[in-house]
């Protein structure tokens, strides 16, 4: 028996995406750019995609959409679009569990002279608004911090941190990647400038995603040339998976209630099956918790990868937080930021559910998992 639960870290491309796409490939393949009929079948297409996205977060425009390749171009498109608009360099302020697309911007701003402040998280991985407050200086320009963590599954309290941002004048972007497609979102409410958002995680194709900018929010384009994407984002659009992306995202918006629902039961469930082991200490916020997420450290120095292949060797799909970079096992910064010691680190697993994912998927992997620590621990333990 196969079991996915990484959905999290990208799902598969529904079937209503993937015939679109091909429709497009087939009959509306021209440059959207174009005067001609060809070219405006193609930006109608392109059009439509953007009407689609802008519907899943309520956006008050269409042309507020701006397609990029992925979540992670569309971070550094906030990022460094804020930073390129001024001549010297200023302050911003991030979360200490961003994701690398946020964080590695945020490390290039430093050299070139920015003053980033990263804030502190909680043991369940949340920022206090308090400290955002704290944090702000007059030179402030851009506040960052991700609206769902994907690594520990916890939801950060954006509309508090997005309106103290807001009250002083300062723009605020969030990464929004793991949340759309499973929990509202109304950029009309949320006061935020921009957010990121990413065709994979929704179950549209790879390689496409977007930035919602806020009307009158200014950026300078990393990529020059054409002139397309409102002049942010130079390049013949890939009208193909955009239109899967927007496919993808109409067909999440219409099943987002009864969807969120249901994943949330699962993903009780899956704690609740889990909860006798142990060896597994949950992490993030059962509170405020992305509904299709569950994570755990492991105990006795068994490491999230040592799990993730024997899971792997199973038929079951999860995943680790630990990174392994030139064949070095590094701790995870997110649990290292969140207080938790490098062993414990070193034990991050997640698992995420989707659309295909049933009770009996989740019983399954929590039976096996139990198994797999129980054949492991010994071992670990020995080896102290």
């Amino acid at each position: 028996m196969q079991v996915y639960l990484d959905y999290s870290a990208t799902t598969p491309t529904r079937p209503e995406a993937i015939a679109t796409m091909q429709q497009v490939l087939t009959q509306h393949w021209g440059n959207p750019s174009s005067l001609h009929e060809w070219g405006q079948r193609a930006a109608t297409e392109l059009e439509q995609a953007r009407m689609q996205v802008a519907g899943l977060i309520n956006a008050p425009s269409s042309e507020s959409i701006i397609f990029t390749s992925g979540g992670t171009e569309a971070d550094n498109l906030a990022i460094m679009g804020v930073a390129r608009s001024y001549r010297s360099p200023q302050h911003m302020i991030i979360s200490s569990i961003e994701h690398s697309a946020v964080a590695e911007p945020a490390r290039l701003l430093e050299l070139w002279g920015w003053e980033v402040t990263c804030l502190p998280v909680d043991t369940k991985g949340r920022v206090n608004p308090r400290d955002l407050e704290s944090a702000l200086q007059p030179n402030t320009v851009l506040v960052s911090v991700i609206y769902g963590q994907s690594e520990v599954g916890t939801l950060q309290p954006i509309a508090a941190l997005s309106q103290i941002a807001r009250s002083q004048g300062v723009l605020f972007h969030t990464d929004a990647v793991q949340v759309a497609g499973r929990l509202p979102i109304d950029v009309r409410q949320l006061p935020v400038d921009m957010l990121s958002l990413s065709s994979h995680k929704i179950y549209g194709p790879q390689g496409v995603g977007a930035l919602y900018v806020r009307p009158g929010v200014e950026l300078v384009p990393l990529l020059c040339g054409g002139g397309q994407e409102l002049k942010l984002r130079s390049g013949t659009q890939a009208v193909p998976i955009i239109a899967g992306f927007g496919v993808a995202a109409e067909l999440a918006a219409q099943e987002l209630a009864t969807e969120t629902l249901r994943l949330i039961k699962l993903r009780d469930r899956l704690f609740s099956l889990l909860s006798d082991s142990p060896h597994l200490i949950p992490t993030g916020d059962r509170l405020h918790r992305l509904p299709h997420h569950v994570s755990f450290t492991v105990t006795g120095g068994i490491t999230g990868k040592t799990l993730v292949r024997q899971m792997n060797l199973a038929g079951i799909a999860i995943s680790a937080g630990a990174a392994c970079s030139s064949g070095k096992l590094s701790p995870s910064p997110v649990l290292l930021a969140m207080g938790y010691s490098d062993a414990a680190a070193l034990g991050g697993i997640r698992l995420t559910l989707g659309r295909d994912t049933t009770e009996a998927d989740v019983d399954w992997a929590a039976m096996v998992l139990k198994q797999v620590l129980q054949r492991l621990m010994p071992l670990a333990l020995a080896k102290c």
